[in-house]
């Protein structure tokens, strides 16, 4: 089913999302990878505040190639999000609400998304440059001294992703493969 959500995710909208559902994301969301996630997780260990709130937020796993004259952003495709694990059920516990990579997610994430009613999508590995041009605003937040990995502010228009995870542990990957045996 092609559903329409608004980011920062409302507690609704994401009960009703069912893994396999397609969605288009319109709103703000925001961008980390691997060195943002470390640096994060080392804020939050020394007792500090983090440059963003989690609360309902959504992360996208991302980090872009520089943006042509004229362009708010260069391609702008996912990265594996298992990379993210470590630190991503202590965001999800934070109201991290929303991730979107490609790939698995472990256990651990997994029992954090359903403990805080929170979802996993899925973008188009490959499609950057067309997962770019839904991206109509960046600027960066926080980490500028990371590069292509620093924290960046999107706004974005109907970003397309599948839900892979929903709110109650349905998960795609697993579902997939036993729908396809059949």
């Amino acid at each position: 089913m092609d559903r329409y959500i608004s980011a920062p995710l409302k507690k609704e909208e994401i009960e009703e999302l069912r893994s396999g559902d397609y969605v288009y994301i319109t709103g703000t969301i925001y961008t980390a990878r691997d060195a943002a996630h470390k640096r994060m997780y080392e804020t939050i260990m020394e007792g500090k505040e983090l440059p963003l709130s989690m609360k309902d937020n959504v992360i996208y796993y991302m980090g872009p190639s520089p943006a042509k004259e004229g362009c708010p952003i260069g391609s702008a495709g996912p990265t594996t999000a298992s990379r993210m694990d470590k630190y991503t059920p202590t965001l999800l516990d934070m109201g991290l609400k929303g991730m979107i990579g490609k790939g698995k997610r472990s256990k651990e994430v997994q029992e954090a998304i359903v403990r805080n009613g929170a979802v996993y999508f899925a973008a188009v590995g490959g499609a950057g440059a067309l997962l770019s041009k839904c991206i109509t605003d960046s600027e960066i937040l926080a980490y500028e001294d990371l590069g292509t990995e620093a924290i960046r502010k999107l706004t974005v228009k109907n970003l397309p992703a599948i839900v892979v995870i929903d709110s109650a542990g349905r998960n795609l990957y697993e579902t997939a493969v036993k729908d396809y045996k059949k």
